[in-house]
């Protein structure tokens, strides 16, 4: 009986939900995605994310909303593209399409179990079925949407922290006043769209580039939870001169580290990678617009303060700034298309950005 009844008392400790779920999701859905009476509301979870799918299907439904569940399950994308062939990976998903047409708010819950799963897949038969999503990428971005990743023991290994740390660290960048920090954002943006001329300089680093015409926009936790961005488009002709990025990024489930690039007129004309060139290179050979700059931006949550290997906390940490690859953001005025968007994150404590050539940002800090 003793050892029946201590068996019950760990099963409702093991089935206990962490406060702070419940707090994400009201976030996600009242913040991020504004869900109201009658939208239909899509959740994309990775099965670790279980606990706020489900918590997230409770609390649309509460609002009067029609909830779709799609579940990611493990291993799931490994078995499709390895036996997937060309006319599969080519065919345009005509039912996806008119789910997405018919949807009011997306809310991506990124969690997986093995985040190296398609390591050993070839690169071209992942950017095949990208150029196939192309348009219904195009139509999600239209609506209201948000992505959030969801702690989990392989995020926790790739951060070097316990998953107790790392559901603090996930937390604390998530659950701030974001009225108070969105304030302090659209202080710097307004800086930001009164220039024109931009001028980056660092660690193997001088690139310039035109911001003309182009909108600086804040990143406020409206589309990527966490999130304290400053992002716009460079005019993509403008784009001259070489940079170097402190930072890694995961390409096809391989760590491409040492990234190089150098651009004259806005074309790219060198790149080079201490780890895994080939990942890097094969991913820029999508299509035309995929060695383009789509996008520049200021990283500045400051509750996330390390690199962690994982892009949604990557691209916000306090004192970054970062550039995309491929597609620019149409809200930003940005033109260059692609099936990409591939962001990489460069360290700025000792770095400096002129604007106009008048020196704005340095070491981090807006001045």
């Amino acid at each position: 009986m003793i050892k029946k009844r201590a068996r019950r008392k760990e099963s409702k400790k093991k089935e206990k939900i962490d406060p702070r779920i419940l707090r994400i999701a009201k976030l996600l859905l009242e913040y991020s995605c504004k869900v109201k009476k009658r939208d239909v509301v899509q959740v994309l979870a990775d099965m670790p994310a279980k606990p706020l799918a489900l918590e997230l299907e409770k609390q649309i439904l509460l609002k009067g909303a029609y909830p779709i569940i799609h579940w990611q399950v493990d291993k799931q994308a490994f078995i499709y593209y390895k036996y997937a062939s060309k006319e599969q990976l080519k065919k345009f998903p005509k039912i996806s399409m008119y789910e997405m047409q018919n949807t009011d708010a997306i809310i991506i819950i990124y969690s997986p179990k093995d985040k190296k799963e398609l390591a050993n897949i070839k690169a071209e038969k992942i950017s095949l079925k990208q150029k196939a999503t192309r348009l219904i990428t195009n139509e999600r971005l239209k609506k209201r949407w948000v992505v959030f990743c969801y702690p989990n023991a392989a995020f926790a290994k790739d951060a070097g922290m316990s998953l107790r740390k790392f559901k603090n660290f996930v937390f604390s960048a998530c659950l701030i006043d974001w009225k108070k920090f969105s304030s302090k954002l659209r202080k710097a943006t307004s800086l930001i769209n009164k220039g024109k001329q931009v001028r980056i300089l660092g660690k193997d680093t001088d690139l310039s580039f035109s911001i003309a015409g182009r909108k600086a926009i804040v990143g406020d936790g409206t589309f990527n939870m966490p999130d304290g961005e400053i992002f716009t488009a460079p005019k993509e002709e403008t784009v001259d001169g070489h940079i170097y990025f402190n930072f890694p990024r995961y390409i096809f489930g391989k760590e491409v580290s040492g990234i190089y690039l150098e651009f004259k007129k806005g074309k790219l004309v060198k790149v080079k990678a201490k780890k895994n060139l080939d990942k890097l290179k094969a991913l820029l050979a999508t299509d035309k617009g995929s060695s383009r700059i789509g996008e520049f931006a200021f990283g500045m949550n400051p509750k996330i303060k390390r690199y962690i290997h994982e892009l949604l906390f990557d691209e916000k940490i306090d004192k970054t700034i970062h550039l995309a690859l491929g597609n620019a953001y149409k809200e930003c005025k940005g033109k260059n298309k692609s099936a990409i968007h591939l962001d990489i994150v460069k360290d700025m404590k000792k770095g400096k950005v002129f604007m106009d050539n008048r020196l704005i940002y340095k070491n981090g800090k807006f001045i």
